[in-house]
């Protein structure tokens, strides 16, 4: 125990009613939890409920109060990032940065996106993709991972990133539109829950930039997910200016920042 505060494994339970308070900041966290993912720590108080969760993997996803208590199960591992809403992965990074490496990068401000009306019809081919786009999907994924995150996934770990993308298309995570063997738009899902999907690689193939695919792809995405879920959300780094008037011009909207830390 620390003061009020006990440091806890918590309860599938707990976790649960935890997310269910912030459904769209915490997607990630409720995803894991429903697929029995990685492991937690939590802040529980006196009354019971958690008022602090971190889940512990190839990334610290902190999350609500008390996070600087988090330093101890960050410190041990041997994570590629902390990611998170701003305030909670700064009171974090700020306890545990003498025990961790330098960070290649810190990307703070980071716009979260979100859209709970769907947009116009935008008559797109968009279409789950299937094994059978697996080698076009390949190069476009690891891109668009290279561009988010600053490193090549194919050079760190080849098999295990085909293994991750060929496994999101089973899931019915990956979504593509294509004209011939050119991606005029392709999205994956990071995370999925009853309450909101969060998507990730959001791309259009170089040579089919600035005619509009972007914002139709998007718009029937978000319009077919939106059907059986309340919300989607996705976020972005500052910097990226073309995506951010993508997510402006299809109507969604900035609901909060991340902060993420890159070892």
């Amino acid at each position: 125990m620390i003061g009020s505060v006990t440091l806890v494994e918590p309860k599938y339970e707990q976790v649960l009613e935890f997310c269910a308070r912030d459904p769209v900041e915490r997607v990630f966290l409720e995803d894991v939890a429903r697929r029995d993912l990685g492991r937690f720590v939590a802040t529980e108080g006196a009354g019971g409920a958690l008022a602090g969760l971190c889940h512990v993997g190839a990334n610290i996803v902190p999350s609500g109060e008390d996070c600087h208590l988090f330093a101890g199960a960050t410190a041990v591992g041997q994570s590629r990032m902390i990611i998170g809403e701003t305030r909670a992965v700064t009171a974090l990074w700020e306890a545990a940065r003498d025990a961790l490496p330098v960070p290649r990068a810190d990307r703070p401000g980071q716009p979260v996106y979100v859209m709970d009306k769907p947009p116009a019809p935008a008559a797109t081919g968009l279409r789950p993709a299937t094994p059978h786009d697996l080698e076009r999907l390949l190069p476009a994924c690891a891109a668009a991972h290279e561009l988010e995150l600053g490193s090549d996934p194919v050079a760190r770990d080849s098999e295990g990133f085909r293994w991750r993308t060929s496994a999101q298309i089973d899931e019915g995570r990956s979504w593509v539109w294509l004209e011939g063997d050119v991606i005029l738009f392709k999205a994956e899902a990071s995370a999925w829950t009853p309450s909101a999907v969060q998507l990730q690689q959001v791309w259009v193939d170089p040579a089919a930039r600035g005619r509009g695919y972007g914002l139709r792809g998007l718009a029937d995405l978000c319009r077919l997910l939106l059907e059986s879920t309340p919300a989607v959300t996705l976020f972005v780094r500052r910097e990226n200016t073309a995506a951010i008037g993508l997510y402006d011009a299809v109507g969604m909207r900035r609901v909060l920042e991340y902060r993420s830390v890159l070892f």
